[in-house]
C-alpha cells in the first residue's frame, strides 16, 4: 500500500490539475459571454443565435458548476469543516471559543482553499454577467449571496439544526448560538475570505456581509418551518392558549433584538448603510430573521393582533387607575401665557400637564413601533404600523371619548368636573405632538411616501398628507376641540344664567341715580364675573397652555356677543349714570381676563363699541341713525365695525337724554 505522504504529490497534483482546467473553462465562457455581449448590443435582432450558444454554454454549466461544488465540499472537509459545536449543546451562555479552520488553514491547505474559493467566485461572477445580459442590461443591483459563502453556512447548519430541534420553545438558545458562531468565525472571513472575493472580480460584495447575512437567512428559514408555523397554527385554533400569544411575543422579543445585534457587525463598513438605503429588498431584507413575515402577510396579521391584544392588555390595566388621569400638580409650562401668547415650546408630558394614561400610550405605541424596525420591506412595515400601533391609537381615542362620557360638568362646584376634562384634552393634546413629531422623522416620511404610492389602503386619501398619523392626529384634534367646546359652552350657559337678572332688567340702567355708588360693580352681576373667574383659573393650572388660549378666547368672544346682543335686544334704556355703570361693570370684566393678556378689551369688540355708541352726543346720534346708503360708512367713521346697523339702531334708541 502506499503511504500518505507517497500519496500527497498525487493529490497535490490532481487538485491542481483540476483548477487549471477550471480556470480555463471559465476563461473560455468568460470570452464566449464578451463575444455575446457585443452582438446582443449591435444586432439585437439575432436574439435566437444568442438563445443557441446560452444553451450550449447552460449544458456545459450543468457539468461543470456540480463538480466544482463537489471539489469545494471535499477540500472544506478535509479542512474540519464545518466545526464541532458539543460544547454549545451543554450549556449555551458558556460556549467556549470554538477554533475556527478558516484561520488555522497553512501552507497547501491554504493554498488549494484560496485556489477552490477564488475558483467559485469567478465562475459566481461569470454567472452574474450572463444574467445581467439575459434581462438587458436593466437587472436592479442587489445583494448576492456568495455561492462560497453558501457552502460554509450549509454544512454547520446542518450541525446547528441538530441542536435547534431541542430548542423550540426555548428560541432565545437559537439566537444565541447562531450569534456567537457568526462573531467568532467573522475574523476569518474578513481576513481570509474579502481579499479572495477581491480578486475573483466580484465588485462591491463584502464577505462579512455575505456571512452574517447567510447566518441569518439560515436561522429564519428554520425558525419559519419548525416555530412560526407551529405556532401561527396553534394561533387559528378556536380556544387559543395564553402560553401560544406568550411563545410568539417571547419569539419575536428575541427577533428583533437578534437583527440588531447581527447588524452591528456588519455596521462598521460603509456600504452596508448605503446598500440598505438604495435597496431595501437587498442587505436589509437578508440581515433580518423577521424577513420570513415579508413573504407570509398572514403571519404579519397575526403578529400585529398579537401586539395589539398584548398593548390593549397592558392599557387597560391604566385606565381602570383613576390615578393615572389626574393632572400631576408639578406639572408647569415653558414660557409666560400673558406675555407671549400663541408662542410656546412643549416637549414633555409635564409642559402639556398631560396625565400620566398618555405616557403610557405612548410607551406601548412606540414599543410596537420599535419592534417592527428591523422588517426590511417598506409595505410589511406599513402594514404592522397600521394594524397595530395605529389600531392602538383608535382604541385610545374611543377610551377619551368614552372618559369624557362620563364627565358632567357642574359649575357651580367645578373643580373635579373641569379638573377631568383637562385631563382628556391635555392627554389628546400630548398624543397628537408626539404623533406629529415621530410623523416628521425622516422614516416615517419615507413610509408616507411608499404608502401614497402604493394601494396599500385601497386608496389615496393620504396621497396629499404630509404626515404618516394624519388621520389619527386629525381626530385627535377635532376631539380637543370638541372638548374644549364643551367647556366655552358651559361657562358661558353658567355666566348666562347667573347674569340674566342683570342684563334682563330694562329699566336698571335708566335710574340710576347720584345715589348709587360711584365706581361700584353692580351686584347682580358680581357672582357671574367671580364665577367666571374662578372656572378660568382653574383652567389656566390644569389646561395645557395651547388649548387654554383657544378656551379663553371663546370664552370672552361668546360673552362679548351675550352682552352686545342682549343690550340690543333686550331694549335696556341707559341714562348718563347708568352707562357711567355698565361701563365700571364691564371694567371689572376685562379685569377677569387681564391674566391672559395685555390688552383683554381687544378680545371684547361688542362691548367696545356698545360703550362707544352709548357715550355719543346727540348730534352724532342723528347722523349716524339717518338712513341711506351711506349708514355703514359713517359707523365705520365712528369705529363701528362689529356691530350690525340694526343692533347700533336697537342700542341708540334706549339712550335716555336730560333735556
Amino acid at each position: 500500500m502506499f503511504s500518505r505522504n507517497l500519496l500527497t504529490p498525487l493529490i497535490t497534483t490532481d487538485f491542481e490539475a483540476k483548477q487549471e482546467r477550471l480556470i480555463r473553462a471559465i476563461k473560455v465562457m468568460n470570452n464566449i459571454e464578451d463575444v455575446l455581449v457585443d452582438v446582443d448590443k449591435i444586432h439585437p435582432q439575432w436574439s435566437h443565435l444568442l438563445e443557441s450558444v446560452d444553451v450550449r454554454v447552460d449544458k456545459a454549466l450543468a457539468v461543470v458548476r456540480p463538480q466544482i461544488l463537489a471539489d469545494h465540499r471535499a477540500l472544506l472537509a478535509s479542512l474540519g469543516w464545518p466545526p464541532k459545536l458539543s460544547a454549545a449543546e451543554a450549556n449555551i451562555v458558556d460556549i467556549t471559543s470554538i477554533p475556527n479552520p478558516l484561520v488555522l488553514m497553512e501552507g497547501d491547505k491554504r493554498k488549494f482553499y484560496s485556489q477552490s474559493f477564488s475558483g467559485l467566485c469567478a465562475l459566481q461572477h461569470m454567472q452574474r454577467r450572463r444574467e445581467y445580459r439575459k434581462t438587458n442590461f436593466g437587472q436592479k443591483e442587489c445583494i448576492m449571496r456568495l455561492w462560497a459563502i453558501d457552502e460554509l453556512v450549509s454544512p454547520i447548519a446542518s450541525r446547528m439544526e441538530y441542536h435547534f430541534s431541542k430548542w423550540v420553545e426555548q428560541p432565545e438558545f437559537m439566537f444565541a448560538l447562531v450569534y456567537k458562531i457568526t462573531r467568532d468565525f467573522i475574523v476569518g472571513v474578513d481576513d481570509v475570505l474579502q481579499p479572495l472575493i477581491d480578486k475573483g472580480r466580484l465588485v462591491s460584495l463584502s464577505a462579512r456581509e455575505a456571512w452574517v447575512s447567510t447566518m441569518v437567512q439560515m436561522l429564519s428559514g428554520f425558525l419559519s418551518k419548525t416555530v412560526v408555523s407551529v405556532l401561527a397554527k396553534q394561533y387559528r385554533e378556536r380556544d387559543i392558549k395564553p402560553e401560544v400569544i406568550s411563545s410568539w411575543i417571547h419569539l419575536i422579543d428575541h427577533a428583533t433584538a437578534f437583527d440588531k445585534r447581527m447588524r452591528l457587525l456588519v455596521s462598521s463598513e460603509i456600504h452596508y448603510f448605503v446598500e440598505e438605503v438604495e435597496n431595501d429588498d437587498g442587505l436589509a431584507r437578508v440581515m433580518s430573521v423577521l424577513s420570513m413575515f415579508c413573504d407570509r402577510p398572514d403571519w404579519l396579521k397575526i403578529w400585529a393582533k398579537i401586539e395589539l391584544k398584548d398593548a390593549w392588555k397592558k392599557l387597560k390595566v391604566e385606565v381602570k387607575d383613576e390615578r393615572t388621569w389626574l393632572i400631576d400638580e408639578k406639572s408647569g409650562v415653558l414660557c409666560d401665557i400673558g406675555a407671549n401668547p400663541g408662542q410656546f415650546w412643549l416637549a414633555s408630558r409635564e409642559d402639556y400637564k398631560a396625565p400620566l394614561v398618555a405616557e403610557h400610550v405612548i410607551k406601548i405605541t412606540w414599543e410596537m413601533i420599535e419592534r417592527c424596525q428591523t422588517l426590511p420591506a417598506v409595505l410589511p412595515r406599513i402594514r404592522f404600523i397600521r394594524s397595530s400601533a395605529g389600531k392602538f391609537i383608535w382604541h385610545f381615542l374611543s377610551v377619551l371619548v368614552w372618559h369624557d362620557k362620563n364627565i358632567e360638568l357642574i359649575l357651580d362646584y367645578p373643580y373635579d368636573s373641569l379638573i377631568k376634562k383637562c385631563g382628556s384634552i391635555n392627554a389628546a393634546r400630548y398624543v397628537e405632538s408626539k404623533l406629529q413629531q415621530w410623523g416628521d422623522d425622516v422614516k416615517f416620511l419615507e413610509m408616507t411616501i411608499a404608502e401614497s404610492n402604493s394601494d396599500i389602503n385601497g386608496n389615496d386619501d393620504g396621497a396629499n398628507n404630509n404626515s404618516f398619523f394624519w388621520e389619527e392626529i386629525l381626530s385627535l384634534s377635532q376631539l380637543e376641540t370638541n372638548l374644549v367646546m364643551d367647556i366655552i359652552t358651559a361657562v358661558l350657559h353658567h355666566f348666562e344664567a347667573l347674569s340674566s337678572g342683570y342684563l334682563e332688567n330694562k329699566n336698571y340702567f335708566e335710574y340710576f341715580g347720584s345715589n348709587s355708588v360711584t365706581g361700584a360693580v353692580s351686584a347682580n352681576i358680581v357672582e357671574a364675573l367671580d364665577g367666571i373667574r374662578s372656572q378660568l383659573n382653574i383652567l389656566k393650572l390644569n389646561l395645557n397652555p395651547k388649548d387654554l388660549l383657544d378656551l379663553w378666547r371663546g370664552v370672552a368672544d361668546g360673552v362679548d356677543r351675550y352682552i352686545s346682543s342682549s343690550i340690543s335686544n333686550n331694549g335696556i334704556q341707559f341714562s348718563s349714570e347708568g352707562i357711567n355703570q355698565f361701563e365700571a361693570d364691564m371694567q371689572a370684566l376685562l379685569l377677569v381676563f387681564q391674566p391672559f393678556c395685555a390688552r383683554p378689551e381687544a378680545f371684547f369688540p361688542g362691548i367696545k363699541e356698545t360703550l362707544k355708541l352709548l357715550k355719543m352726543s346727540e348730534k352724532d346720534i342723528q347722523f349716524v341713525t339717518a338712513k341711506g346708503v351711506q349708514q355703514a360708512k359713517c359707523l365705520n367713521s365712528f369705529g363701528i365695525v362689529n356691530l350690525t346697523p340694526l343692533q347700533v339702531d336697537k342700542i341708540l334708541m334706549n339712550r335716555i337724554f336730560v333735556s
